[in-house]
C-alpha cells in the first residue's frame, strides 16, 4: 500500500430506500363482480449498512464515493402480493473505523470486529394494501398507504489504525527506520522532517511464531494537540494502541525535555492516553561511546521515572531486547 493510497478520513451522504406503495386493487373475476379489496403491501426500502472487513486497511476505496443509495421498495400488487424489498447497500470499512454524524461530529458507532454491521440509514416501511382497511362498515376501501420515505444522513468515517504498539516521536527521530528493520514494512525514509505523512503498519515477528503489530505515527511537533503540523490527523491513531514506544534520538539536546513535550501533547489531546503503558527507546545509540552512554544512563535513571532502552536501527543493536520488552508489556509479563 503506497502512502498516497492511505486514506483515513472520508465524508459520505447516504440515502436509504423509500418504501413501496400499498395497492388499492379490488378483486375482479368473470363471475365475481365485487370480490372486495386484495391490494398487497409495498416492500421495505433498502437499508444503508456499514460493515467491518478485516481484509481492508484503508478507506481508499471510498475516497471518490460521495453518495451511497439503497434501492427503493417495490409497490404492492393484486391478490395480496407484496412488493419486493429494496436491496440493502453495504459500506465495507477496515476494522478500527469510527462513524460520526457529520453535522454534530458525534460518534455514532465504532467498527472493531470482522463482519460487524451497523445500520446508518433505515429503509422506509412499505405502505399497507387496501385489504388491511376492510371492515364491516367499509367493505370496499379504495385507498392504501403510501410508502414511507427513506432517510438521508451525512456521515464521516474516520480510521484509527489497530496496532498493539504506537511509535511516538518528533520528526526525523528514526521511527520509519526502526519499523523497516524490525518488520517487513517499507516506509518512506529520508533525512528530513515529516518524511512520514501517513501511519505505516508493520508486523513484528517474535519468538515461537508469535507476532504483534506496530504503527509508525507521523512525527509530533509542539502544538500538535491544537492542530499544528499534522495535528489530529495522526494523534487519533495513537488512541487504539495499548503500548506507546517513545523514540528519542541519542543526539537530542535534552532527552527528558523531549519526552515531556511529547507526553504533554498526548495528554492535551486525550488525557486517557496517560493510562497506556510507555517505554522510551533512545535511538541512534551507535553515535555514543561507552563512556558517554554510561553518563546518559546515570542521568536518565535520576530524571526519567520510566523504563528505557538504548537501540540502534542502523547497527541493529538491542533490537531483540526491545522486542522482548514490548512483548512483556503487551502480555503483562514480569519484566
Amino acid at each position: 500500500m503506497t502512502e498516497g493510497n492511505f486514506v483515513d478520513y472520508v465524508k459520505i451522504h447516504v440515502f436509504s430506500g423509500k418504501g413501496g406503495k400499498g395497492s388499492a386493487h379490488l378483486h375482479r373475476e368473470k363471475y365475481i363482480a365485487k370480490g372486495g379489496p386484495d391490494g398487497g403491501d409495498g416492500g421495505r426500502g433498502g437499508h444503508v449498512i456499514v460493515k467491518g472487513n478485516k481484509n481492508l486497511w484503508t478507506l481508499f476505496h471510498l475516497k471518490f464515493k460521495r453518495h451511497v443509495k439503497a434501492e427503493h421498495g417495490e409497490n404492492g400488487g393484486k391478490q395480496r402480493s407484496s412488493g419486493a424489498q429494496g436491496a440493502d447497500e453495504y459500506i465495507e470499512v477496515p476494522l478500527g473505523t469510527v462513524i460520526r454524524d457529520t453535522e454534530t461530529n458525534e460518534v455514532i458507532k465504532e467498527i472493531t470486529e470482522d463482519g460487524q454491521e451497523f445500520m446508518v440509514a433505515e429503509g422506509g416501511k412499505g405502505g399497507l394494501g387496501n385489504w388491511h382497511f376492510k371492515s364491516s362498515t367499509n367493505q370496499t376501501p379504495r385507498y392504501a398507504q403510501p410508502g414511507i420515505d427513506g432517510q438521508q444522513v451525512d456521515i464521516t468515517l474516520e480510521l484509527k489504525v489497530l496496532a498493539d504498539v504506537g511509535l511516538v516521536g518528533f520528526p526525523n527521530a528514526g521511527k520509519s527506520t526502526l519499523l523497516s528493520v524490525i518488520t517487513a514494512a517499507k516506509p518512506k525514509i529520508a533525512d528530513y522532517e515529516f518524511t512520514t505523512l501517513k501511519p505505516n503498519l508493520g508486523i513484528v515477528k517474535y519468538r515461537d511464531f508469535k507476532t504483534f503489530v506496530i504503527a509508525d505515527i507521523p512525527g509530533i511537533i509542539e502544538g500538535a494537540a491544537e492542530g499544528k503540523g499534522l495535528g489530529h490527523r495522526f494523534l487519533r491513531h495513537i488512541e487504539r494502541n495499548s503500548t506507546l514506544l517513545f523514540l528519542i534520538p541519542a543526539d537530542a539536546r535534552d532527552i527528558k525535555k523531549q519526552y515531556d513535550i511529547l507526553l504533554d501533547e498526548l495528554k492535551r489531546y486525550n488525557p486517557e492516553l496517560m493510562d497506556k503503558d510507555r517505554l522510551v527507546a533512545i535511538s541512534k545509540s551507535d553515535l555514543l561511546d561507552e563512556e558517554l552512554k554510561a553518563e546518559m544512563k546515570a542521568e536518565l535513571d535520576k530524571e526519567l521515572k520510566l523504563p528505557y532502552i538504548f537501540i540502534s536501527s542502523v547497527a541493529q543493536s538491542n533490537l531483540t531486547e526491545l522486542k522482548d520488552k514490548l512483548w512483556q508489556m503487551l502480555n503483562k509479563e514480569p519484566v
